[in-house]
């Protein structure tokens, strides 16, 4: 009742973590730029990439419903 699909109202549950690595297909551009991929449905935004691209990321920052994620 008082949670999201990934937390609840006392903080995040994503399934990602800082410092962990991912393959992901960029599956779109956000409105900056940044490639998003997703990870058990948790968007990740990655900068410097394009639609179609597979890349290997390392988790950079996790907020409550995205996260940032870097080219490694």
């Amino acid at each position: 009742m008082y949670g999201d699909r990934y937390g609840d109202k006392f903080g995040s549950t994503a399934p990602v973590k800082v410092g962990e690595r991912y393959t992901v297909k960029i599956e779109s551009l956000g409105n900056g730029g940044d490639g998003i991929a997703r990870v058990k449905g948790f968007v990740i935004f990655v900068p410097n990439t394009k639609v179609g691209d597979e890349v290997e990321i390392v988790i950079n920052s996790v907020k409550r419903k995205f996260a940032f994620g870097e080219v490694i």
